[in-house]
């Protein structure tokens, strides 16, 4: 839709001063356009599906002002949370722009992802194990309680990737092709990027690639990187972020060039090598609803080095508690000495290596595609169709 004096903007949500002060009335005209929209083309829609709190005021809209309305009453809302950390709050002084009725919100505002959820026929998050967590105070996110209210209306179902945008036989970005099925090109991938960099090939390459900050657990990887360092290992880390965080990465890189390599910006076939050439990837984070990197990484036969939490523990077991099904290593503790221990136990996995091969080879085999999960949202909507249809006109 087009109206200029709310998303002719640089960013979506917000700009260098933070978020947009009017984000509510922003979204709320978003949604009511899409619910307009349906109107005006007058066909019926199977199920209204929103994701996170931009779309609260369509769901909280479609139950308070459109329930009436022949083509949209018997529509149900399905809200997929993806980050519970955000929860579109709107003042009370701002809060009657949304135009919702008196009775939704408290006395000092409305939190659109809290009204959502309480709305909407059914509540999914990104992994079955962040639908657990999430009903505890501290993965909730202050929510925990509405999640819990919901019952068996709130599930997880985990996210896919795109298997053919992350193909490790036709990735352009890559040194070399290479598959489950023909896996000499990793080592050519695994030479290229040593020889970009300037790194000593000599020991496991760790890889890491995202945002550095502690949510994503980089701190625990600064805290344990001297002592990686010190056994073997060589770390390449690509991302921007926590400038702490990036200044004791770059003092290593400093004291061990041929070792440790951070690369200080975002770069998309960079981060494509970097899954392909590194023996394992890194992905520590502290909470994690459902998560892409290590699913990438399954992919291009990296093997992930995780959190046991969220989608990291839907996706990813153990090599040394389930030596025949193992993919990868995990850590509990939220620590770097619980972190330096699975990776320790990675390297000597490492030096091993028609063990190292298997535990490959077991991920390269994954289904990390959309197909299981798109079967499991067909199911959700056909339940949230299900149960609208019950409740009475």
């Amino acid at each position: 839709m087009e109206h200029d004096p709310s998303f002719a903007r640089d960013g979506f949500y917000g700009g260098p001063a933070g978020d947009y002060p009017d984000n509510g009335e922003r979204f709320t005209l978003l949604g009511r356009a899409a619910l307009e929209a349906i109107r005006a083309e007058a066909r019926p829609v199977d199920v209204l599906h929103g994701h996170d709190w931009q779309a609260g005021p369509a769901i909280l809209s479609l139950d308070a002002r459109y329930r009436s309305d022949p083509l949209l009453a018997g529509t149900p809302s399905v809200l997929t949370c993806h980050n519970l950390a955000y929860h579109g709050w709107v003042p009370r002084e701002r809060a009657w722009a949304l135009d919702l009725p008196a009775h939704i919100g408290a006395p000092d505002g409305v939190d659109l992802l809290r009204e959502a959820v309480r709305t909407a026929e059914l509540v999914n998050t990104v992994s079955p194990t962040y639908a657990r967590e999430s009903l505890t105070p501290e993965y909730g996110a202050g929510l925990d309680d509405v999640l819990a209210a919901r019952g068996d209306r709130y599930a997880g179902i985990l996210n896919g990737i795109d298997t053919g945008l992350w193909d490790p036989a036709s990735d352009p970005a890559l040194a070399a092709p290479y598959s489950l099925d023909r896996p000499d090109g990793k080592g050519d991938c695994r030479a290229d990027l040593a020889r970009r960099h300037g790194m000593d090939p000599g020991g496991p390459i760790l890889g890491l690639v995202g945002r550095l900050d502690p949510q994503k657990g980089f701190d625990l990887v600064a805290g344990a990187a001297e002592r990686l360092v010190a056994a073997g290992a060589r770390l390449v880390v690509l991302g921007t972020g926590d400038e702490r965080l990036v200044e004791t990465l770059r003092r290593l890189a400093t004291a061990h060039p041929d070792r440790v390599v951070v690369i200080g910006r975002f770069d998309r076939d960079e981060a494509r090598r970097i899954y392909a050439g590194a023996d394992a990837f890194l992905m520590p984070s502290r909470f994690e609803p459902s998560g892409q990197g290590q699913l990438i990484a399954l992919r291009y036969g990296t093997v992930p080095i995780v959190r046991h939490t969220g989608g990291l523990a839907d996706t990813i077991r153990d090599a040394d508690r389930d030596p025949a099904r193992g993919n990868g290593f995990d850590f509990g503790p939220a620590d770097p000495d619980a972190f330096l221990d699975a990776a320790l136990r990675a390297i000597a996995a490492w030096q091993d290596r028609p063990r190292w091969d298997a535990i490959v080879r077991r991920g390269m085999a994954e289904d990390p595609s959309w197909g299981g999960p798109a079967a499991r949202y067909l199911a959700l909507y056909e339940r949230a169709i299900a149960l609208r249809a019950a409740v009475p006109a």
